[in-house]
């Protein structure tokens, strides 16, 4: 079972009070329901989705659809459930906003995502009939919504910006994809729509990866940290010998000349262990500072060799 079947399954299942039902219902009908000639027919692949369409107009309004189930066209093989009612058709649809003096609606009135708790719900439904979400273990993070109309996407994208998620919409073929792409923006979407257990599953996964992906961020900068040092170190080495090629080491101060030679001694280590080496084995404590100022000395003694 994939993620978002797992989620529609949940979301499903949920109770709530009329007025959210209609909201929820609003937005399933709307969306995966064809209501223009003699009834209300609304098709899914879903059967949680079909048994959540077929419970909300049993108990607001009192309509047992008749259920159809056949097996897709062409290469899908999916089940199709289909619901069908002529019964209080005009009743419905005005009372969810799809229809008002015999005119179709596009947009649903205000009173359907009247205050927050109905926006959930309208998204909740939204999600139910259109809804798509990546499996955060298996593949980048998105959530979509494919819908028929630049204005509906605009609406849509309006909704979830009111709860923040940041949604925004491009053209595909001849839909509106609304999306989401944000890890954490679609953590919080699934709060929304009351999905808890998917929200556990999500946010687990989520941190898993982020953890996973500090940690590799991490060791690639002090890998790049130590190829830098091992590099510097190796330049550092070239100028000592190109100093004692040309013998000028020996014209240099005592203390840069023993720097010289552990340097020599220990071409790997950074500054900080090259200088406890030097301060242990003379006795004479040196800083990474002082150390730096000494290697500084070679390296412009080097340079001037090089310039003549």
């Amino acid at each position: 079972m994939s993620f978002t079947s797992i989620v529609k399954n949940e979301v499903s299942k949920l109770d709530a009070i009329e007025t959210e039902n209609i909201a929820e219902l609003s937005a399933l009908i709307r969306n995966i329901g064809n209501y223009k000639n003699k009834s209300i027919k609304i098709s899914t692949e879903n059967s949680s989705v079909a048994r959540r369409v077929f419970s909300l107009l049993k108990d607001i309004y009192g309509v047992t659809p008749k259920i159809t189930v056949r097996k897709g066209y062409n290469y899908n093989k999916n089940l199709i459930y289909m619901l069908e009612s002529s019964y209080k058709k005009e009743l419905i649809l005005n009372d969810l906003s799809l229809l008002e003096h015999e005119k179709y609606l596009d947009m649903p009135k205000d009173y359907i995502i009247a205050d927050n708790d109905l926006k959930r719900a309208y998204l909740r439904g939204l999600f139910l009939s259109i809804g798509s979400i990546n499996d955060p273990k298996k593949s980048r993070y998105h959530l979509e919504f494919l819908v028929d109309s630049e204005e509906y996407a605009k609406f849509i994208c309006n909704i979830l910006n009111q709860f923040y998620l940041n949604a925004k919409y491009i053209k595909r073929d001849n839909k509106y994809m609304v999306y989401l792409k944000e890890a954490e923006k679609i953590g919080d979407f699934l709060r929304i729509i009351n999905a808890s257990n998917a929200v556990l599953y999500y946010e687990d996964i989520r941190i898993y990866r982020d953890h996973k992906n500090m940690t590799n961020r991490l060791n690639n900068c002090e890998q790049a940290n130590v190829d830098k040092m091992i590099m510097a170190a190796s330049i550092q080495v070239k100028e000592i010998e190109k100093l004692e090629e040309a013998d000028v080491f020996e014209l240099l101060d005592e203390k840069v000349k023993e720097v010289g030679k552990y340097r020599k001694k220990y071409p790997e280590a950074s500054l900080q262990e090259l200088s406890e080496i030097i301060s242990i084995e003379t006795g004479n404590p040196i800083t990474k500072s002082g150390l730096h100022h000494r290697l500084k000395k070679i390296h412009e003694l080097a340079e001037k060799i090089n310039q003549e």
